[in-house]
């Protein structure tokens, strides 16, 4: 232990940590190596020792934050064991209180924003982890009874991906203020038009 403390997190995680913070804050081309290794209390020999590059630094936390919502899944199902529609709308309450708790939206949305190269690394990273958690909720929707489950996914998912940008652009009191209803609205109006 370079400090003797037993407590102090990896140099690795310390670092992905710092990195996924400060890139959610302040963007990915807005935070350079120097800064983050700064911030992690380490330096860049350490950095490049675990990661290749930035732009792999940038891929591991975006798969790091892929794995806090895989987290959000499997709570859903704890909570709601074997109840399909329940975790569907937990899902529109847990969309909800995102809006609400940050103000930065999406980190992949934003990573795929920022890094507009379509060859960039990270572009094909960010297209599965998005097609991954797609492919989720429309499982989740087709087990929940609904008829038309890729269609209510991808509404569903289009809806929130649009107040992650209203929150962005005029705050929670603008039309993201909205979301649950909303989203909540089309869930009934997919079970009714199964069920008709």
């Amino acid at each position: 232990m370079e400090d003797g403390t037993v407590e102090r997190a990896r140099p690795r995680d310390r670092i992905l940590e710092t990195a996924q913070d400060m890139f959610h804050k302040h963007g990915i081309k807005g935070v350079g190596i120097d800064a983050i290794t700064e911030a992690a209390g380490t330096n860049k020999m350490t950095l490049y020792r675990h990661f290749d590059s930035k732009d792999d630094l940038i891929i591991q936390c975006l798969r790091a934050t892929a794995c806090k919502a895989g987290a959000m899944w499997e709570r859903f199902e704890i909570e709601h064991p074997g109840d399909k529609l329940a975790q569907l709308h937990a899902w529109v309450r847990i969309a909800a209180d995102m809006l609400k708790a940050d103000g930065r939206g999406c980190d992949m949305a934003n990573a795929a924003v920022e890094l507009s190269e379509t060859d960039h690394p990270a572009r094909r990273v960010i297209k599965e982890l998005k097609e991954a958690q797609r492919d989720r909720l429309v499982t989740l929707c087709r087990d929940a009874g609904i008829g038309q489950a890729e269609l209510l996914a991808d509404t569903l998912s289009l809806l929130l991906e649009g107040a992650r940008v209203s929150v962005q652009s005029v705050g929670t009191e603008g039309p993201s203020a909205q979301f649950v209803r909303m989203a909540e609205g089309l869930i009934v109006s997919f079970r009714g038009t199964a069920a008709g």
